[in-house]
């Protein structure tokens, strides 16, 4: 029985990397001929990029417009919104300290893939486009999709400070936000025909040899991902209440780790969270509000993989991870999909295309972030969901006082 709900639970997981498996065995045998097949990715990401627009404005927009406006909360959001933000960025630097170290591009040598010709800019001009549009028409265009998330942010607090007469809108964006997430869903099904066509096309035309880069890429992950939720996940822990915590948070933290590899879902995991961070001696009202929104916005293992799919493509279009601006544009990137994206069903996609439109990228570079997001998912998850234990008890402690445990087993 077990086996099978894990099954049931990682099938759209294994579609994919049956999709996979079998686009790069075609593409082994068949080489440069399979592009007759390219079509089928083209339609499938084309499908992609028409919904992926709406979908991010609804998601946004009625998360923010069904925030609770109480004085105590607003409080407790800043605390929890600063322990996010610096737990993202943390394991985004680590990650880029990693990705020098074990630098990916070595293994695709020449065979780079061409990139578009990039018109030079001044800065305020990158800027002023990568956060605006001129038009209203042009924030539809997946190639402003930063544009698009500012845009979508300014809605929903529009909406918020509306009361009672932004109701009918605000049930609106929340409406729209369920049908979207059904469309995506229905979408996805044809990923492993989609994500197949394209992997085949890869290896039949730029050869055998970015499996090597995927492996890499994979294993750099896996390593970085372990290190982080051993080494840095005891290291908040002890911050937050001394070595008492960190045999407080492992010995409740084996529930939900296990609860996350075998669901896939940071959602799934949050009744086990709930449970573990009430032993773990969070104060109710923080456990209440930072596990769930925690599950949505607190997303430490895809800050890890959106550097790691930064530096793939990259390495793939012969670009390096290595300038100033280039860095701090991903680390932007990193924390919108970590937060920003974190409760859109397939967001890190959304991230990709956020990416690609950075860093002014063709469409060809959103499959291998894709194959990379679905190969490190059970990890992903495990730092997803778990994270946020870790993370309420350092809001505990930003909020409640060094003394907090004591506090709890007092009262």
């Amino acid at each position: 029985m077990k086996i099978n709900n894990i099954l049931k639970n990682y099938s759209g997981l294994l579609w994919l990397l049956a999709g996979i498996t079998v686009g790069s065995i075609v593409g082994l045998i068949f080489g440069k001929s399979v592009e007759s097949i390219k079509p089928l990715g083209d339609i499938f990401l084309n499908l992609l990029f028409t919904a992926v627009i709406p979908l991010v404005f609804f998601a946004v927009s009625s998360a923010i417009a069904n925030i609770d406006r109480t004085k105590k909360l607003g409080k407790l959001l800043t605390v929890m919104v600063l322990v996010f933000l610096s737990t993202i960025l943390i394991s985004a630097v680590l990650t880029l300290v990693a990705t020098r170290v074990f630098p990916i591009h070595q293994q695709l040598g020449n065979s780079t893939l061409p990139i578009e010709n990039e018109k030079l800019q001044s800065v305020g001009e990158q800027m002023t486009q990568l956060l605006t549009v001129g038009e209203f028409y042009e924030i539809g265009s997946r190639k402003n999709m930063l544009a698009l998330i500012i845009f979508s942010v300014l809605v929903g607090f529009s909406t918020l400070y509306a009361g009672k007469d932004g109701d009918g809108f605000k049930n609106f964006l929340v409406s729209g936000n369920e049908v979207m997430k059904k469309l995506i869903i229905l979408i996805m099904k044809l990923g492993p025909i989609g994500l197949g066509a394209y992997f085949a096309y890869q290896v039949g035309v730029f050869g055998p040899q970015l499996f090597g880069t995927y492996a890499k890429a994979l294993g750099l992950y896996y390593g970085v991902g372990a290190f982080y939720f051993i080494v840095f996940f005891t290291l908040y822990a002890f911050v937050a209440g001394g070595f008492k915590a960190i045999k407080v948070f492992w010995k409740n933290n084996i529930v939900p780790s296990l609860t996350s590899i075998g669901t896939c879902s940071s959602i799934a995991t949050i009744p086990a969270n709930l449970e573990g961070a009430a032993k773990m001696g969070v104060p109710a009202y923080i456990t209440n509000v930072t596990i769930p929104l925690g599950s949505t916005l607190h997303k430490d293992g895809s800050s890890i993989s959106s550097i790691i799919k930064i530096a793939v493509v990259f390495a793939i279009f012969g670009k390096d991870l290595v300038h100033v601006d280039t860095i701090i544009l991903a680390l932007g990137i990193t924390v919108l999909v970590s937060i920003v994206e974190g409760g859109i069903p397939n967001g890190g996609y959304i991230g990709e295309l956020l990416m690609i439109s950075a860093y002014q990228l063709p469409p060809e570079a959103l499959p291998p972030a894709m194959i990379i997001g679905t190969l490190v998912d059970p990890m992903a998850t495990l730092l997803n969901a778990t994270g946020d234990n870790v993370a309420a008890m350092l809001i505990a402690r930003f909020t409640e006082g060094k003394n907090w445990m004591e506090q709890k087993l007092s009262s």
